[in-house]
C-alpha cells in the first residue's frame, strides 16, 4: 500500500492540473482557404482536431477597411474550425465561424468611451465585408487589441453579443458591456 499511494497522489496531481487558456491567435495571412466541403456520410471515417485557416482574401479587405479609420491598425480574419483527419493522414477542413483579430493604437487606454467608439467602428467595417468571404454556420468571434505605446487592452466577444447591445448606447457602455465574461 505504501509503495502505491505516490503513484496514485501523482496520477491525481497530473489529471487535476488545470487546462491553460489560448492566447488570441495572431497568424499572418498566408494561405486562402475554400469554401468548406459537405459532409459524406459514407466517407471514410475520421478524428477531429481544432484547427484554423486563414483566409487571404478575406484579410485583404478587412485591413484595408480599417486602415483607412486608421492607418496604423492591424487586422486579419481567418476561420476557426476542425480538421477531419484520416487513417491514411489526409485531412479536411470543416470550418465552423469566421474570426477577426484587430490590433488599434488608441491615445488612452482608460478613455472608456473611446474604445467604446473604436469597437462600434470596426463592428460597423466586419458588418460590410462581403458576406460570400464569411465561413461557417456559426457567428464568429472579435477581437480587437487596444495598444498605447507598450501596454494594451484587450476585448473579445462574438459578433451575435454585439448585435444584441441596443443601438443607442455611448461608446462607455458597450465598451463595458463587451468586457462581461462570455
Amino acid at each position: 500500500m505504501r509503495r502505491l499511494l505516490p503513484s496514485l497522489f501523482l496520477l491525481l496531481l497530473i489529471g487535476c492540473s488545470p487546462t491553460p487558456t489560448p492566447a488570441p491567435l495572431n497568424i499572418p495571412p498566408t494561405e486562402t482557404f475554400a469554401a468548406p466541403p459537405t459532409f459524406d456520410p459514407t466517407a471514410e471515417p475520421c478524428g477531429y482536431m481544432w484547427a484554423s485557416q486563414n483566409l487571404t482574401d478575406l484579410t485583404l479587405d478587412l485591413q484595408a477597411a480599417i486602415t483607412s479609420l486608421h492607418p496604423e491598425a492591424q487586422a486579419f480574419a481567418f476561420a476557426f474550425g476542425e480538421d477531419c483527419v484520416r487513417q491514411d493522414g489526409s485531412k479536411t477542413f470543416l470550418a465552423m465561424e469566421t474570426d477577426f483579430n484587430i490590433t488599434l493604437p488608441v491615445a488612452n487606454l482608460a478613455d472608456e468611451n473611446s474604445l467604446g467608439e473604436w469597437i462600434v467602428k470596426t463592428m460597423q467595417v466586419i458588418a460590410n465585408l462581403p458576406a460570400e468571404k464569411i465561413v461557417g454556420p456559426r457567428p464568429g468571434r472579435v477581437t480587437i487589441i487596444f495598444t498605447a505605446g507598450t501596454e494594451q487592452k484587450f476585448v473579445q466577444f462574438y459578433i451575435d453579443k454585439y448585435q444584441t447591445l441596443p443601438k443607442d448606447m455611448a461608446g462607455w457602455e458597450v465598451y463595458q458591456s463587451l468586457q462581461v465574461q462570455q
